[in-house]
């Protein structure tokens, strides 16, 4: 009896093991400090099960974790992606690279229709969702204009004013290459061209470029910095950045531009840059990957993440009182921005050579 006690013990380890009971590998881009590492201790607190992060610099993130991701495809190290944006998981889902949640099997067979995972799954808004079901998200930031305390008067009321050449030498912004800028160039070009006319994004890009922006290697923590300084007047970046200079104390104010011209246009109001989660096509430990993924997509992570300096504003359950709440997000299909991302920045990057080139002559 002993021996065979023994035997099944054994046994129940091994499948443990097998199916990485005991530690999930998770990339992510989400601050580390501030907003990662509390959701990780918060994991393993209530399941026992360790958290391996992987994390990039702040001017790379998403885009350095998505290229791992894709240089890793034939042999994954990670379980789970989670992306403090959308452009990232949307176009590693096209690639192949993660994989829909209803075709994952859980440990030791296909997940019962009534676990918390698969419940979650099933109730989750269309909105917030792949129509495959392979990411979902939750507790968005949201693309903002800033400026000094007290010049908010010289804050633009929409996105396309940043054209206008009043601005000229007076902008700050991140490499759009990287991060939720390239998002949000991908959302402006598929928005306008949508909704103002072909062509609207590219006119901008150009207008842009010609206001020589000051574009910062530093990533949207450094826009702020800049408006701070007084080395420019007003700046692109995200809440979370700007919510965390005014708790350290920086003179900082900020805005939420629209994208329609027209007020009443709803829909054309402030691009929503939602966290989302996806776990990897042939994850290592896919039964600790599947416990992730529930985690994630409970309300208690929107609600922490609600509460946490940052205040990512709950998108899927309801908000609280205090949350920070993004007015009238922008209508714009996240494929449809992933897919025009690449072709916005690369006009916007040719359009910054090309002013370059005539400064110089």
């Amino acid at each position: 009896m002993r021996l065979a006690l023994r035997a099944i013990v054994g046994c129940a380890w091994a499948a443990l093991v097998a199916c990485g009971g005991n530690e999930v590998t998770v990339y992510t881009s989400a601050d580390e400090a501030e907003v990662a590492r509390p959701v990780f201790e918060r994991f393993e607190r209530e399941t026992g099960i360790r958290v391996l992060a992987k994390t990039d610099s702040e001017a790379t993130k998403t885009t350095g974790l998505a290229n791992a991701l894709r240089a890793e495809r034939t042999r994954p190290r990670a379980d789970v992606f989670w992306s403090n944006e959308q452009a990232a998981n949307v176009a590693l889902a096209a690639e192949g690279i993660t994989v829909p949640l209803a075709g994952v099997a859980a440990a030791g067979g296909t997940p019962a229709a009534g676990d918390a995972l698969s419940r979650a799954v099933a109730s989750w808004p269309a909105r917030w969702r792949d129509p495959a079901g392979t990411w979902f998200a939750f507790a968005a930031r949201a693309r903002v204009a800033v400026c000094r305390t007290g010049d908010e008067a010289s804050l633009p009321a929409t996105w396309s004013a940043f054209a206008h050449p009043s601005l000229r030498g007076r902008i700050a912004m991140a490499d759009p290459r990287f991060g939720t800028t390239r998002s949000h160039f991908g959302a402006m070009h598929a928005y306008w061209d949508r909704h103002a006319a072909p062509g609207y994004a590219q006119a901008f890009f150009e207008a842009l470029a010609e206001n020589r922006p000051k574009v910062l290697t530093s990533g949207n923590a450094g826009v702020i910095d800049a408006v701070a300084r007084g080395e420019a007047d007003v700046g692109m970046t995200d809440t979370d950045d700007a919510l965390a200079a005014i708790a350290r104390g920086l003179p900082i104010a900020f805005a939420f531009p629209r994208h329609a011209e027209d007020p009443q246009l709803a829909g054309g109001g402030t691009f929503a840059i939602p966290n989302t989660v996806a776990m990897v096509a042939g994850a290592p430990h896919p039964g600790a990957a599947r416990r992730f993924m529930e985690f994630m997509l409970s309300p208690e992570t929107e609600r922490q993440l609600a509460s946490m300096p940052a205040r990512h504003a709950p998108v899927v359950h309801a908000p609280g009182e205090r949350d920070l709440v993004i007015p009238d997000p922008l209508d714009v299909d996240p494929s449809e921005v992933s897919r025009a991302a690449d072709g916005a920045v690369e006009r916007f990057m040719a359009a910054m050579r090309a002013t370059s080139g005539a400064d110089a002559r």
